[in-house]
């Protein structure tokens, strides 16, 4: 049975929410799948709106553009839902039923009556992950948020692995296949400067994916059954 996930990631400028979409359909297509993305923001500024949709299967893909009804959100940072700051509101605007939000922040959010019940409704799953928190614990620095969240959304969709990832991540850092706008080239910059060397940087990404990865296997959150941590490839 083919499995297809259609996914809608909202984040704010600054976050690297474009450079984690990009990672994220490499590692897939790396893995034997298909994948498909869009980026879409306005002002490249900090803490503008970001979105990107990105689709995997491990079947043939034809479609392209704008996700109106994902199976799966991702929320990079909190104020997408507590400021309203996406392209797309209610955060969870149009996602399937028994949808999936993954959403950045250290537990449960209090949302708003209306947001609960709806939600309830579609009887969707909120998965929170403390994607800031891991990144800063395991890398030192928050600009691989975006990391913790690939990691997780890999093991959830079981459509990639840490060896697919790990060669994606090591693409994007080296420049290979990856054609980025300049803010995002911008932020690549910022987070190099952070580290002394590229393969330290490289080892600091790939070591939050996979803490992210165990994190998501170890709450269950895989929807592939099978699907486990693999060990990083340096």
């Amino acid at each position: 049975m083919a499995v297809r996930y259609n996914i809608r990631m909202a984040g704010v400028g600054g976050q690297g929410v474009v450079t984690g979409s990009h990672i994220f359909s490499t590692g897939v297509i790396n893995a034997g799948g298909e994948s498909t993305i869009v980026p879409f923001y306005g002002s490249e500024k900090r803490m503008a709106p970001v979105e990107s949709y990105v689709r995997v299967s491990d079947e043939p893909i034809y479609e392209i553009g704008e996700i109106t009804f994902p199976h799966i959100i991702m929320i990079f940072h909190p104020q997408v839902i507590t400021h309203g700051k996406s392209y797309t509101n209610p955060f969870y605007f149009g996602l399937k039923k028994d949808g999936i939000a993954l959403i950045n922040n250290d537990g449960p959010m209090k949302l708003e009556a209306d947001q609960d019940r709806e939600l309830k409704e579609l009887n969707a799953r909120l998965f929170y992950l403390p994607a800031t928190k891991l990144s800063l614990d395991v890398a030192g620095i928050d600009l691989a948020t975006n990391m913790a969240m690939v990691g997780a959304m890999g093991a959830i969709t079981g459509l990639s692995n840490m060896e697919a990832l790990a060669q994606a991540v090591k693409d994007r850092f080296l420049g290979k296949g990856f054609v980025v706008s300049g803010g995002t080239a911008a932020l690549d910059s910022v987070v190099e400067r952070k580290f002394k060397k590229k393969q330290e940087l490289i080892e600091k990404n790939l070591a939050v994916v996979q803490a992210a990865w165990e994190f998501a296997v170890e709450r269950d959150w895989v929807q592939v059954k099978g699907t486990s941590a693999a060990p990083a490839m340096a």
